[in-house]
């Protein structure tokens, strides 16, 4: 499975993507949050997920399905899924939690997902769980199983939900990607929704004990909001001591 992280960042963006960054990647001048995965399926399209695609020069037409985590315009810009599905090859489908209010629209065939059900898109299996996030926006992660390895993405929620940690117990997951929106940042009102990166060393264990990470599963956070952490490097090696890794736009990563 192959990942590519279109963007890292949560709202914050540095004004250096219209300037300097405006026809590449940087560690530090983050685009709204994205992945890509084996070149055909995309987490979320957001703000700035268009220009990630040409900068990493993707083909476009081969995006078989989008996945919305939720519909904060970071994540959702319907306007930007309308012009990825005019250009694919086939008719793009477009999955969200059951909830979500989304009409449905020419061009794109809309998929409702019931939490902890596995659905198919193009040779994955695929399972949503409930994030703590503001729940007016359907918040859900997402499991991916290519029969041989496991990515779950877990980006804007705060911890993991009760039913979401039961459901992962013994996943044996690979690759885990989660939110770290909040840094360090002491006294913060988001971290209702967000995490920070104290509460991701405090999961860490649990998670190890419970059977949801592997023996040698990569951990990384992204989602990072660039005004409560320090710089790229100085994350990498806070972390580092921990086994977390930090996710900047234009990684490429495959497990």
């Amino acid at each position: 499975m192959k990942i590519l992280f279109l963007g890292t960042c949560a709202c914050d963006y540095s004004p250096e993507l219209n300037g300097r960054f405006k026809d590449k990647f940087d560690y530090d001048a983050r685009r709204s949050s994205s992945v890509l995965i084996n070149g055909k399926v995309l987490v979320d399209c957001g703000d700035h997920t268009l220009d990630s695609l040409r900068i990493s020069g993707t083909d476009i037409s081969g995006i078989t399905d989008i996945f919305v985590t939720h519909l904060h315009s970071d994540h959702f810009r319907i306007n930007s899924i309308k012009h990825i599905a005019s250009l694919t090859k086939t008719k793009l489908k477009l999955w969200v939690r059951e909830d979500a209010q989304i009409p449905e629209t020419d061009g794109i065939e809309l998929v409702r997902m019931k939490t902890g059900v596995p659905y198919s898109a193009n040779g994955l299996t695929v399972t949503s769980f409930k994030a703590n996030h503001n729940e007016n926006v359907s918040p859900q992660h997402f499991l991916f199983d290519d029969g041989e390895k496991k990515f779950f993405y877990g980006l804007d929620g705060a911890w993991i939900l009760h039913e979401t940690y039961y459901g992962l117990k013994n996943a044996k997951i690979d690759l885990l990607v989660l939110d770290g929106t909040c840094g360090n940042a002491p006294a913060e009102w988001r971290i209702g929704e967000h995490n920070t990166l104290p509460m991701i060393k405090l999961m860490l264990p649990s998670f190890r004990a419970w059977g949801i990470t592997g023996e040698k599963a990569e951990i990384y956070i992204s989602h990072i909001a660039p005004s409560l952490h320090k710089p790229h490097k100085e994350i990498v090696a806070e972390m580092k001591e921990y086994g977390v890794k930090v996710a900047h736009d234009g990684l490429e990563i495959e497990i």
